[in-house]
């Protein structure tokens, strides 16, 4: 990881990278392979990489999330990252899970099947990854210090297209033959946007998403929100001509919330037979930003591969039931401080009106190895501490601003080994109802649905696919709405769960799961490497904790 100078647009900005590229380099691995990555810090920031979905099974302090499963790797140190891939097949992501460094430490994981074994669709005639980033031109100092403010563009593959000054000549391309197939492995990377995907007068096949192969859905358009990832097949069958690829910003929130640039950012589809003088077909986007019934129509219709690789049925016995209220909310304004937020206050996030806080001096799951008190409390509430109108919030009374103010805390709800955990996420209008990515690590979860207003778990629990839900390990959770998810708790250790806007990381719309021990050592949290990077430079902290580990359950 070091510092170099890139000029996207008309400026020059140095900003951390992977291997001096942006997006960083592709990770190219077989299901079955072990993946060992070094990690030498040569930039100024502290640094993990989280390798978005997946699966860490007895390998969770491995998982990159900042103080939950490891201190940051301090600039002029290093760490290397070893786990196994199994279980898992499709396009995944790795990013930087310190605040606002994804921005530009990210790149494509791309986990093929074991040799010898085909996909579940036609062999493409090629396979091409699609990043999708944000870009600020500003210092990246500035993004480090606070929530990122609006993006001046969007990238494909780092380059911002033809839509945009000094970039006229810098566009992605994708040179096709007619009549061939193309599997696009297609990867959300911004920080804060959920995105709208299009192929002009082409449709393509998605065959996964998040790295679980689907039903073949044929669309023309498709929505990704932040860390999602989508395998389509885009098959090269319309004349010869060039086609511009577009994509363009969801925005779901109210006035409240700044708007994302409308700028269309746009790659470029060329036949091979293309005049050079051609010009190029223009693709129909959704009307306007706020296209919620594009996006819910694409989300709803995904659905799993029944008895296609690694899929899994879904478990009918429930242990662990959950209704988590989600969305933003306030923290008091110091005194001599000015505050941007509503009311004059600073923005801050809740799930069951908890702001989760971050810990400061040891990451949550060695405390919990070592059994250190004082670190976290395990009291996550199962229920919001009140119910309310919650799709259509407003201030009415003295109760309903001081339910604007959630509780601060590093809490965290225990799962026992094995349970199966179904987990309502209501979205909120408090403040302002927005599309939330809600992403948990080291597990998929099925998404039996989605719907708006407020859950109603008589009317809603008919509607819910209990035959063929799409695995996920991100989800957009519906403005003013909800999604219902289930997973089996079959992987030890402290997992995330969390929105995956960056900006709502220091809001605190974050929880962790801590999974307890199963009954044997094949099935209980490993003990951490020994090269765990520190948060302190004294290692007599780290050698008194040895005397205290618990490997019970």
């Amino acid at each position: 990881v070091k510092n170099v100078v890139v000029k996207p647009l008309c400026k020059e900005q140095m900003i951390p990278t992977v291997n001096g590229s942006l997006p960083g380099p592709t990770i190219n691995v077989r299901e079955g392979d072990t993946l060992v990555v070094h990690v030498i810090n040569n930039s100024t920031y502290n640094i993990t990489i989280h390798w978005h979905g997946v699966f860490q099974l007895k390998s969770s302090w491995m998982d990159g999330a900042n103080m939950i499963s490891q201190c940051p790797i301090q600039p002029r140190n290093n760490f290397t990252y070893r786990f196994d891939i199994t279980g898992q097949e499709g396009t995944l992501l790795w990013h930087a899970h310190v605040v606002n460094l994804r921005a530009t430490l990210h790149g494509a994981l791309i986990i093929r099947p074991r040799s010898g074994r085909p996909y579940p669709f036609p062999k493409p005639y090629k396979e091409v990854p699609l990043v999708f980033e944000q870009w600020w031109d500003t210092d990246i100092e500035l993004l480090n210090s606070r929530p990122a403010p609006i993006s001046d563009a969007y990238l494909i593959n780092g380059l911002a297209g033809d839509s945009y000054p000094c970039s006229k000549n810098r566009m992605f391309k994708l040179r096709v033959v007619q009549g061939k197939t193309y599997l696009l492995r297609i990867i959300n990377a911004a920080l804060n946007t959920h995105l709208f995907f299009k192929i002009a007068d082409h449709n393509v096949t998605v065959v996964s998403v998040d790295a679980v192969y689907t039903t073949t859905y044929v669309s023309d358009v498709m929505i990704l929100t932040p860390g999602q990832t989508v395998d389509a097949l885009l098959t090269a069958d319309q004349p010869n001509g060039m086609y511009y690829m577009e994509i363009s910003p969801y925005t779901s929130a109210n006035s409240l919330v700044p708007v994302p640039p409308s700028t269309p950012i746009r790659g470029l589809i060329v036949y091979e037979d293309a005049k050079s003088t051609a010009s190029p077909s223009n693709s129909l986007m959704p009307s306007g930003m706020n296209a919620i019934s594009t996006a819910h129509r694409f989300s709803s219709n995904i659905t799993s591969l029944v008895g296609g690789p690694y899929w899994t049925p879904m478990p009918d016995h429930v242990d662990e039931k959950m209704f988590v209220t989600m969305g933003l909310g306030l923290n008091p304004c110091p005194p001599g401080t000015k505050c941007i937020g509503p009311f004059g206050q600073r923005y801050a996030g809740s799930l069951n009106n908890r702001t989760f806080v971050i810990p400061g001096t040891i990451s949550l799951q060695e405390a919990y190895f070592y059994n250190i008190s004082g670190v976290y409390t395990d009291d996550f509430p199962d229920q919001p501490p009140m119910k309310f109108d919650y799709a259509n919030f407003s201030v009415r009374t003295e109760s309903d601003y001081e339910m604007m103010f959630p509780e601060r805390k590093t809490s965290i709800k225990t799962l026992k080994f094995n349970s199966t955990v179904e987990i309502v996420v209501q979205n909120t209008g408090i403040i302002t109802p927005e599309s939330h990515p809600m992403h948990l690590h080291g597990f998929n979860f099925y998404v039996l649905g989605y719907g708006f207003g407020n859950y109603d778990p008589i009317r809603d629990a008919r509607k819910l696919n209990l035959l063929n839900p799409q695995m996920h390990n991100t989800v957009g959770v519906p403005p003013g709405g909800w999604v219902v998810l289930r997973f089996k708790a079959n992987n030890p250790g402290a997992w995330m769960f969390h929105c995956h806007m960056d900006a709502h990381l220091p809001y605190g719309i974050i929880m962790v799961f801590i999974v307890q021990n199963g009954p044997t050592p094949e099935t209980s949290l490993q003990p951490p490497p020994s090269n765990l990077p520190q948060c302190t430079r004294d290692p007599t902290i780290y050698e008194s904790l040895a005397t205290s580990v618990d490997l019970s359950s």
